[in-house]
């Protein structure tokens, strides 16, 4: 089966095809349960197969601290320290993470160190391009973008508000660097915002700072949930099958105010709001009075069948999702001209061998790397001559080539 694109953005037109961003050298140290690890890396997808516990997922995690951000599990610096069996001391410097990349990226070929400050009292992550130090980590965005999925997000239809925000959020990320320091500078002034109201404090004048900030960065957020969605619609409006066209809608009170009104109306609006619910019951973020883009949903209906995503059976949320991940993936490739490092995660579970075999061509066809892991090396079968296979036991990669490949099956 040749490698189709399953979706495009009907508004970019004809488009050359995209750089490759990928990684060709990764090295772990004192990472999760690798003491140390190194691996280079040949070709545009990179399979780990093995039992479950042997660090597949740690790997993927790893290439995921390439980018800004906390990685694909979002956890504190200090828990990614390789932890051995019967130790329970404390983090210290001599167990500091530290992961090192040779990489294609956006900006050519680049070396890419990152890990915990092992001097740091608190969590604080370096970051280093070829050998020289970064002010922060954002820079890391102007070298390479990653996307993924994971088991953990099989459940996004079905559980809560907040983990719909913050992986459409994470979606706009990718486009907009900024966009993750409007998200933190908007919690932080909700809290300070709500630590006023707690403690009693009556001076308007520092209210009024706060609920400006609020009005104006909260606007902001919506605004540009707003536009990535309208995007993403008009990608997945033209994805084929076997994947399920998606569509998307922003749920919420400011979400609503933006439709209907300019931007500068909608703070105006906001700020008023803010100003009237200056109370105790209102302290909370998530009061009924304490209005703005942390109260927003995602919605997403299955177009075929004019069906809530959480009312779809678990294999039609699977595919919604991976439709999603694609189309973000696609937009990418055509405003960045590159694809991203895609980081697929046990992504076969819940998907048939159709919609399987359709998935690993339409990650193969966006032009980027991919990374995938799975207990069952038989899945993967459809690729197997295009991927690097690589054994993953106890911490330990060795490479597996595709001998005995084709049906055959990991213990665990």
């Amino acid at each position: 089966m040749s490698a189709q694109p399953l979706m495009v953005d009907p508004s970019a037109g004809q488009t050359p095809a995209p750089r490759r961003l990928a990684v060709r050298r990764l090295s772990l140290t004192r990472f999760r349960n690798y003491a140390s690890a190194t691996l280079e890396v040949d070709g545009p997808a990179v399979v780990l197969a093995g039992p479950n516990g042997a660090g597949k997922t740690n790997l993927l995690e790893a290439v995921s601290f390439l980018a800004p951000g906390r990685g694909l599990r979002r956890a504190r610096l200090s828990e990614v320290d390789r932890v051995v069996p019967g130790d329970a001391s404390p983090p210290t410097a001599a167990t500091a993470w530290a992961v090192a990349a040779r990489i294609e990226g956006k900006l050519g070929a680049t070396a890419i160190g990152t890990g915990r400050d092992p001097e740091a009292e608190g969590e604080r992550r370096l970051v280093r391009i070829d050998g020289v130090p970064a002010k922060s980590q954002a820079v890391l965005a102007d070298h390479v973008t990653v996307s993924w999925l994971t088991p953990a997000m099989d459940r996004l239809f079905m559980d809560g508000a907040s983990g719909r925000r913050r992986f459409l959020d994470r979606l706009v990320f990718a486009f907009d660097p900024e966009h993750s320091t409007r998200v933190n500078g908007y919690e932080h002034a909700w809290r300070e915002r709500n630590r006023l109201i707690r403690d009693g404090v009556r001076d308007s004048a520092w209210y009024a700072a706060l609920e400006e900030t609020l009005a104006a960065t909260g606007v902001a957020v919506a605004a540009a949930r707003a536009a990535l969605v309208a995007r993403l619609n008009r990608v997945c409006a033209a994805t084929a099958e076997p994947f399920p066209a998606a569509s998307l809608a922003l749920d919420g009170t400011v979400d609503r105010w933006l439709q209907e009104a300019p931007a500068l109306d909608v703070e105006d609006r906001l700020r008023a709001t803010l100003a009237a619910g200056r109370r105790p019951s209102g302290a909370g973020m998530g009061s009924p009075e304490a209005e703005g883009p942390h109260r927003s949903d995602l919605a997403v209906r299955h177009v075929p069948k004019d069906m809530p995503a959480e009312r779809c059976s678990t294999g039609e949320q699977k595919a919604l999702l991976v439709g999603i991940v694609l189309a973000h993936a696609r937009l990418q490739a055509v405003d960045e001209g590159a694809a991203p490092i895609l980081l697929l995660d046990e992504v076969a579970a819940h998907l048939d061998d159709r919609r399987r075999a359709a998935l690993f061509e339409a990650v193969l066809a966006l032009g980027g790397q991919a990374w995938l892991t799975g207990t069952d090396r038989g899945v993967f079968a459809p690729i197997a001559d295009r991927a690097q296979i690589v054994e993953v036991t106890d911490g330990r990669l060795a490479p597996a080539g595709t001998i005995g490949f084709r049906g055959e099956t990991s213990n665990g």
